[in-house]
């Protein structure tokens, strides 16, 4: 983009240009415009030993053996808690990396503990999928004006980034791009402490949103398991594809820009302590309430690894190579299941190669679980569309299928909140493999997590563990907040019914819930064949 006056006359060049060669060209400026050039400096995770903070982690993990120590974080106020807490103890670099960051009241009560973090010296690296910077260019710049905070795009859109419209024709112009996206959740503090998980930043995914929550599932990881995820953020970082968000404004912010900001961020945190006093009060109780103390004691020592898809995943032009996906390395785990295999992911399309896989391990006698989104609870009813046609042949081979439910919550949100307080979609994604290991990530079991998008998650290798992830699958199984889909005989062949529960009263649906509209998106996804990009 243009940054002076100079500039812009330098992208006009032709002033006696012909009236329709001047609008063809003023279309093709709108579509594209001019870029700045911004000097991009390579940099690497700061080394955990260097802040008190991370030297007392490394300190701990010694006692385990060098084992890492892991806690889950299913409750929405213990992970938004946990990213705050974080963020104040961090003493030398703090590094988020996300797929969708939503303004909220959450979202700008972290950005100011960031602010104040980089105020005290912390060194703070951001990198956001191009999707999120939407119409929002400029007020990420502002935060990046900060001189303790870098922030770069992933993957980036550079034709027609002015406005919403222009936006839409450059993606249509470039749909192989669009689709590859860096679906990553991860946050840093001084290498040594680290979230993973499914929760993007807004406030539907602590349930501070009155319309919809978003169940998830993040785990607190300390020690060596966070250095290794720090050196999956640093290829993302310095990746070429990775680009400061300077380059896509007009004017770059200023010192004074950004001092009017935080104006504005504390009027709106002051307004929404006197108008939303209850949310303000669960979601800010970290600062008088702080937890982190509590959860590094409660941590599960034991061996894991982190596992990421090499960014340079979103370069290939058909399927990408096997050596660059996360799925490759987490394969071998998945075929070593003799017993049990329990999957939650918000999204599930197998499509016919995991199919079959899954097949393979049913019938060589794995009990198989899985617990995924109905119809009438998906954000993404054209995901349903390619979940659909498979439950039958999953069904017939002795698999177990549960679809969340969407149900009206309680008035406060329980330990793992299925329902939460307000209406709950899933999207969590988490694998436990024959009580043993557990997976913990964004990784949801489809298509475009497996080949177009990139993703992070972490194995651990603890019965301790999986026996408490196993358990908030199984809750989530529980007829009051899940249907479970089964075969019915009918004639000569057999039907899907959908079993539930209320008020402790069984009772079986014969047809699928959810409305027409919904009904409507999930056949036309099929329709039009849209599974390979699901």
């Amino acid at each position: 983009h243009v940054r002076s006056r100079r500039q812009r006359q330098m992208c006009i060049r032709d002033r006696a240009a012909t009236v329709p060669l001047r609008v063809l060209f003023i279309a093709l400026l709108m579509l594209s415009g001019c870029t700045n050039q911004v000097p991009i400096v390579p940099s690497q995770a700061l080394p955990a030993a260097d802040s008190s903070f991370g030297a007392a982690l490394q300190k701990r993990a010694a006692e385990h053996q060098g084992h890492s120590g892991f806690r889950l974080l299913p409750a929405s106020n213990e992970a938004f808690a946990a990213r705050a807490e974080l963020i104040r103890a961090a003493q030398h670099s703090l590094d988020l990396q996300y797929y969708i960051v939503h303004d909220g009241l959450s979202t700008r009560a972290l950005i100011k503990e960031l602010l104040q973090a980089a105020d005290r010296g912390v060194r703070v690296r951001i990198l956001l999928d191009d999707t999120t910077s939407d119409g929002e260019d400029y007020q990420i710049a502002l935060l990046a004006a900060h001189p303790n905070i870098e922030i770069r795009v992933f993957n980036p859109l550079h034709l027609g980034r002015l406005n919403g419209v222009t936006r839409v024709i450059g993606r249509g112009l470039n749909l192989s791009q669009q689709h590859r996206r860096m679906h990553n959740k991860l946050w840093l503090a001084d290498s040594a402490a680290a979230i993973v998980g499914g929760r993007n930043l807004g406030d539907e995914y602590f349930d501070a949103e009155p319309n919809m929550n978003f169940t998830d599932i993040d785990m607190l990881s300390v020690g060596p398991i966070a250095r290794d995820l720090a050196e999956s953020f640093d290829q993302y970082w310095n990746s070429r594809l990775s680009k400061p968000i300077e380059e896509f404004v007009w004017r770059e912010p200023s010192q004074k820009d950004l001092d009017k900001a935080r104006k504005g961020l504390r009027d709106y945190l002051d307004t929404a302590r006197v108008e939303q006093p209850e949310l303000y009060e669960r979601l800010l109780a970290y600062q008088h309430d702080p937890k982190l103390k509590v959860w590094l004691d409660e941590l599960i020592w034991a061996p894991g690894v982190a596992l990421w898809d090499a960014p340079s995943k979103v370069l290939a032009s058909g399927k990408p190579d096997p050596h660059l996906l996360l799925t490759t390395q987490l394969a071998p785990h998945l075929k070593a299941a003799k017993r049990d295999l329990v999957m939650v992911s918000a999204y599930f399309v197998p499509a016919p190669a995991g199919l079959q896989f899954l097949i393979g391990l049913a019938d060589d006698g794995v009990d198989i679980r899985l617990l995924t989104n109905a119809l009438e609870a998906t954000d993404v009813p054209a995901v349903h569309g390619g979940y659909a046609p498979y439950r039958q042949e999953m069904l017939e081979h002795g698999m177990r299928l549960f679809e969340l439910r969407s149900q009206p919550g309680a008035d406060s949100p329980p330990a793992y909140s299925f329902s939460g307080s307000s209406n709950s979609s899933l999207h969590s994604k988490a694998i436990v493999i024959d009580k043993q290991k557990s997976f913990v990530g964004s990784f949801n079991v489809d298509p475009r997590s497996v080949l177009w998008n990139t993703e992070v998650g972490v194995l651990v290798d603890s019965p301790q563990l999986a026996a408490y992830l196993r358990e908030l699958a199984l809750q989530g199984m529980k007829p009051s907040v899940s249907y479970e889909v089964r075969l019915q005989p009918d004639g000569n062949g057999s039907r899907m019914v959908w079993i539930g529960e209320d008020d402790g009263q069984a009772f079986v649906l014969t047809e699928e819930p959810g409305n027409r509209w919904r009904r409507f998106n999930a056949w036309f996804a099929r329709a039009i064949g849209l599974e390979k990009m699901l």
